[in-house]
């Protein structure tokens, strides 16, 4: 008798934005996990919050110019899951006119959810309440990496090099009363006159959003209030960043094997393509000619120092699994810390992959150190 497959629960899309990223990064990650030592349990998140048992052909996942993959359009008709509470890590499958089953128990799960309501501690604390072990980082690494504000102020106090910018919080902007579309409070003057002191142009951004959804490059004063609105509709809480003169460089980290320091990937710098003005949604998964190069062209030392940061801006945090780190690095050599990802991207257009794969780590061998790190953690509490 054989020895029994670990199982892994998927867990994908959820009710972000970011809901079709999600469900690429599924559809690469269900096809290239070693299925001869994994059993897969490909469970989605619906973007109404039903999760739900869904088919595992990587095929119906992906994400093209004429194709955005959803849960719903790969679940399993009548198969919604609740994961139940208390030792096990037991899947409850309910479907109508039916006494609930249970799915079995999951060995660990691996949410591959990117925005809010999954990377950004929420799962993670539900995860931890079930005893459940999971990939990535904790509840407050995850929480603190989807909020931009917070992970600045973290970078910072580690004295790590991060660009200026400026918060614009719902009751400065929009503060209560009948006259709060139009009124320019002292509360709004005093935001609007702190980011004209960063210099245009700005990045308006949702503080806690990602895959540039919702982000705008504002050139001039004239473009700034409605590029802000343009954010809030994705959170009431919003970042603008000064523009950091030079290329964009990307780096990998994985926790360290057996208690060890993290490790950082060769970096690769974006080429983005088609027309776009900066490395939005378009250019990041739909312009066939958006590359990496990797290694980046900078100086050697650079590169070194590029993933000495990333490993910094990842303990900063308390990150742990996995994460990408985002930079600039500057005409006159300087490199600033833009942001963390705690659950990077795994499209086939993703840099984490490539990167690990550039550095002698391929996806099946990188998926399984990943699965095998999360296994060695204790449940609950870390």
């Amino acid at each position: 008798m054989g020895q029994r497959k670990i199982r892994v629960a998927v867990v994908f899309g959820g009710r972000s934005t970011e809901h079709a990223v999600s469900c690429a990064s599924a559809g690469l990650i269900l096809s290239a996990i070693d299925h001869d030592r994994y059993e897969v349990v490909p469970v989605g998140i619906a973007a109404d919050g039903r999760w739900v048992l869904t088919s595992g052909d990587p095929a119906r996942l992906a994400l093209s110019s004429g194709s955005v993959p959803s849960v719903e359009s790969v679940a399993v008709a009548g198969a919604e899951i609740t994961p139940r509470t208390g030792p096990g890590s037991v899947l409850q499958v309910s479907s109508p006119d039916s006494v609930p089953r249970d799915l079995g128990a999951v060995d660990v799960v691996l949410p591959l959810l990117h925005g809010a309501y999954g990377e950004d501690g929420t799962l993670q604390g539900l995860l931890e309440m079930t005893g459940t072990r999971y990939v990535g980082a904790g509840v407050f690494a995850s929480a603190a990496g989807m909020d931009k504000e917070y992970m600045k102020l973290l970078f910072a106090a580690r004295g790590l090099p991060v660009g200026r910018y400026v918060v614009v919080r719902d009751r400065d902007w929009r503060p209560p009363g009948p006259d709060s579309v139009t009124a320019v409070t002292p509360e709004r003057k005093r935001v609007l006159d702190d980011i004209a002191e960063l210099g245009w142009p700005v990045f308006v951004k949702p503080a806690r959003g990602g895959s540039s959804i919702g982000t705008t490059r504002v050139p001039d004063p004239g473009e700034l209030e409605e590029a802000i609105e343009v954010a809030r509709e994705h959170d009431p809480k919003v970042l603008v960043e000064a523009a950091v003169p030079g290329i964009e460089i990307e780096c990998a980290v994985l926790e360290g094997m057996a208690g060890g320091p993290p490790e950082a990937s060769v970096p690769a710098q974006v080429l983005v393509g088609g027309d776009s003005e900066f490395y939005d949604f378009q250019a990041k998964y739909l312009e066939a000619d958006t590359a990496m190069a990797i290694p980046p062209p900078i100086p050697a030392d650079a590169i070194a120092e590029v993933r000495r940061l990333a490993c910094a801006a990842f303990d900063a945090l308390s990150c742990e699994g996995l994460a990408r780190v985002d930079f600039f690095y500057t005409p006159d050599g300087k490199i600033v810390l833009n942001e963390i990802n705690t659950m990077p991207g795994m499209t086939s257009a993703s840099a984490f992959p490539m990167m690990w794969e550039a550095t002698g780590l391929p996806l099946p061998e990188l998926m399984d150190r990943i699965i095998q790190t999360a296994l060695g953690k204790r449940p609950g509490l870390r």
